[in-house]
């Protein structure tokens, strides 16, 4: 393990970072009331989720308050500091840095949460963003949290948004093995590392079953696939944005293997790692694209079905209109005698034909004609 730089910079190396960390508890000015009444003391304040100070991998305090950490610390040349804190105050980032020489720009992202997975380094820090996430069954959504991680010669500080990963896991699985732990706080990252990578692993497969019963739903025609396909959809959008940086982040962590000394077993572990993220992004990836293509699927047997009904429409009107025709034709025809009928059956005295001998037998000759032309006409135009 490489030797551990002086724990306290130089004066050259405070003003290029814009924070100085103190040789020895600074005593702060007196503060006026209305100052102390609005600023939350950061030993208080219940965002510091675990704090403790580890030698050799074997946890030798669990200081209740930041400032006991930094004392504990400072008793320790060759201990590691690995402080845990949940949507940590303003004043506790300033605390933090002003200890361990964090770089206002690392502090400044990591007081606040949407940023994209990035890893940079700051002289002999290095700042990390992670973007974990969770699946819940219940609401069949991915949840995804944020995780901003500083790595120093010695300490490691996470600070989390959001419910997502369980870092009390993954520091209980560390304290188990002591003998990975005391290889610096690397060891810890790679496990946070890994501990969100397989955090991936049940999202994957709830998609996946997600995506199996959308096809399902595809094909049987429901109305509401297409609302659920497009949700996904997002997720799966979110989900790539902080799977896909992440290779390359491991990638840039293994090529300075060589450069600053990573343990051999650390350096399988990270490959390990890597792997898995490289799976996912795969999977993720794949996802999308299935999901582009049901949505087109989608599309397709909607307008086939839209087609099909406008079809069904058409030929019952069709057929409508046909016995409309039927029914028209049988009424001109029926009309011709019942006109003919109607004006003779009139009761007058004076009419032409009354007295003619002939007269009845012309009428129904009439109808008869006036039927059976009205008839051959409708036939021959199809609407008999």
């Amino acid at each position: 393990m490489p030797e551990r730089p002086d724990r306290h910079p130089s004066p050259s190396a405070a003003k290029r970072t814009g924070w100085r960390r103190p040789s020895s508890p600074a005593t702060p000015p007196p503060a006026s009331p209305q100052t102390a009444a609005s600023s939350p003391d950061p030993a208080n304040h219940r965002s510091v989720i675990d704090s403790a100070v580890y030698r050799d991998g074997r946890r030798i305090a669990s200081p209740t308050t930041l400032a006991d950490t930094f004392r504990r610390l400072r008793e320790e040349p060759d201990g590691m500091a690995w402080i845990g804190l949940h949507r940590p105050t303003e004043p506790e980032l300033h605390s933090l840095a002003a200890e361990f020489n964090l770089h206002e720009l690392a502090v400044e992202d990591a007081l606040e949460a949407h940023q994209r997975p990035k890893l940079e380094r700051y002289g002999d820090t290095l700042f990390v963003v992670l973007r974990a996430a969770r699946y819940l069954d219940a609401q069949e959504e991915v949840e995804f949290g944020e995780l901003h991680v500083f790595v120093g010669p010695d300490f490691l500080i996470t600070v989390r948004h959001g419910g997502a990963p369980d870092l009390s896991t993954v520091r209980h699985r560390m304290e188990e093995t002591p003998e990975l732990l005391s290889l610096g706080p690397e060891a810890a990252l790679y496990a946070i590392l890994d501990a969100v990578v397989d955090g991936y692993a049940p999202v994957v497969e709830g998609v996946q079953n997600d995506i199996d019963e959308i096809e399902t739903e595809v094909f049987r025609g429901d109305p509401a696939v297409s609302r659920r396909i497009y949700e996904l959809s997002r997720e799966m959008v979110e989900f790539q944005r902080a799977t896909r940086p992440l290779v390359g982040m491991l990638h840039g962590l293994m090529a300075g293997f060589a450069k600053y000394g990573t343990d051999e077993e650390l350096q399988r572990y990270l490959r390990d790692v890597a792997d898995h993220v490289t799976h996912t992004s795969e999977r993720v990836d794949g996802f999308r694209q299935a999901l582009t293509e049901i949505l087109t699927v989608n599309a397709t047997l909607v307008s086939q079905q839209q087609n099909a009904e406008m079809r069904a429409l058409a030929e019952a009107g069709f057929e409508q209109n046909e016995e409309i025709k039927k029914i028209s034709s049988w009424a001109a025809i029926l009309f011709a005698p019942t006109l003919v009928g109607t004006i003779y059956g009139m009761n007058f005295e004076d009419m032409p034909e009354l007295k003619w001998a002939g007269g009845y037998p012309f009428a129904i000759l009439l109808m008869a004609v006036v039927c059976v032309s009205l008839y051959v006409i409708f036939k021959k135009r199809d609407w008999l």
